[in-house]
């Protein structure tokens, strides 16, 4: 037989295994075939064989010779890395923007003064590190007399009784929060509500603002009253992001002796990825939810923040002191499902030593001025009474919070100043609100 040369029918064995003899009577053969052109010859190497499917397709690039491996497999790593890149760099020019757009603060000016209610209080400048804070600070009245005598008679007297930091949202400013002091300063509370940091009264801000420096300015406020020598105990009160700064800064600070959290966002990176709705953004969720954590980091890093130090959830885990969520069934900015994430968050680890975490669910309302309801008046001050103490008991402290007539701002800023497309909501108390 011929070398290089098949025997009849010997292609039958396709798929199988081919056998030939080269000139020197060899056997050569291959699995599943070695083709007759690569037959031993006389004195030569036996070159490597090629391993093939049934169909002559070639079973894996791997197991041919290096000279024979084809050479599109670079070229799918430099497209593919490619790709990455160009995907980065858009992911980082939309953070940008993003950050641009919304990290920092619209001001809004203050109106009016608890001198239109017939308050005591004193203007202050609180120190916070390098820079300061506007607030109001409301001395407490004694239970049975009402009026600015009274409020000036416990001051002189440093009379020593719980005092409640009230801590407003995005955008907002200390007079709009100041229905809390209302009723609190009716339950017998000493209160003190400030602007934070770029918002109402205080300088504007380069640098982004978020949940972190709304804890730190917190943590400001709460020493402030430290000093304070009618001042025997603290607890905050925090709506929305305010609410979430409030969590932070009782995880950090032990002074805190109580909070209470209203419509506050779980975390960063989920009030994010809402914000992408709430601007009519249709992004798909394999990406909204990686692009809402990329950027939330871009976010925060001039401040030289990680992720985590902005989210209220991890906060709560490390917290373990008496802890009141209040949220609206049907808040559309903030889902109540972030209160449920903050409960459960918060519920981790504590022992039976530990207070139980409450919550207040309020049907009707949505994200702002969950006050309107008497029922939340009640339990804001029965909380506050209940684990700081005061000349009121918690039953007590609770009815009067409930009777004071409270009012909201008549001109009410509607969602996030940054976004436009938004209108006011009807002067009324409804879901939307």
């Amino acid at each position: 037989m011929l070398a290089g040369k098949t025997a009849p029918r010997a292609l039958d064995g396709f798929g199988r295994g081919v056998e030939w003899q080269s000139k020197d009577g060899e056997r050569v053969s291959g699995h599943p075939i070695s083709l007759p052109g690569e037959a031993q010859l006389p004195g030569r190497r036996r070159s490597a064989r090629v391993h093939l499917t049934r169909y002559g397709l070639v079973a894996s690039p791997s197991l041919m010779p290096r000279n024979q491996r084809s050479h599109g497999l670079p070229w799918f790593r430099i497209a593919l890395t490619a790709g990455a890149l160009t995907g980065f760099a858009a992911a980082y020019r939309f953070a940008i923007r993003y950050r641009e757009r919304v990290g920092l603060p619209h001001r809004y000016p203050v109106d009016g003064s608890p001198a239109d209610f017939g308050l005591e209080f004193e203007t202050v400048d609180i120190p916070a590190g390098d820079h300061t804070l506007a607030a109001w600070y409301v001395p407490a009245e004694t239970p049975h007399a009402k009026g600015r005598a009274a409020a000036k008679a416990v001051t002189a007297a440093a009379e020593p009784r719980p005092a409640i930091v009230i801590v407003h949202g995005w955008e907002s400013n200390r007079g709009r929060t100041f229905a809390h002091v209302r009723y609190l300063h009716a339950a017998g509370f000493h209160c003190l509500v400030f602007d934070a940091r770029g918002h109402g009264d205080n300088a504007p801000e380069t640098l982004p603002v978020n949940v972190p420096e709304f804890a730190d300015d917190t943590i400001a406020a709460v020493r402030w009253l430290g000093t304070r020598p009618e001042v025997s105990d603290v607890g905050v009160l925090g709506h929305s992001m305010g609410g979430a700064g409030a969590i932070v800064a009782a995880s950090r600070e032990p002074s805190i002796g109580a909070v209470v959290s209203l419509s506050s966002p779980a975390d960063l990176v989920y009030m994010t990825r809402k914000t992408f709705e709430m601007a009519g953004m249709h992004i798909p969720e394999p990406i909204a939810t990686p692009l809402a954590w990329f950027t939330a980091a871009v976010l925060l890093i001039p401040r030289h923040h990680a992720v985590e130090d902005a989210s209220a959830v991890a906060a709560a885990r490390r917290y373990r002191g008496p802890l009141l969520l209040i949220h609206g069934a049907d808040d559309h900015a903030v889902p109540v499902s972030h209160m449920e994430m903050l409960e459960s968050a918060a519920a981790t680890g504590r022992t039976a030593a530990d207070p139980a975490v409450e919550t207040l669910i309020l049907p009707g309302f949505g994200h702002r001025w969950l006050y309107g309801d008497p029922a939340c008046r009640r339990k804001i001050a029965e909380f506050f009474a209940t684990y700081l103490g005061g000349p009121v008991e918690p039953a007590g402290a609770g009815e009067r919070a409930a009777e004071c007539v409270v009012e909201r701002p008549s001109d009410p800023v509607y969602g996030f100043g940054a976004m436009a497309g938004q209108t006011a909501p009807p002067d009324r108390w409804s879901p939307d609100n």
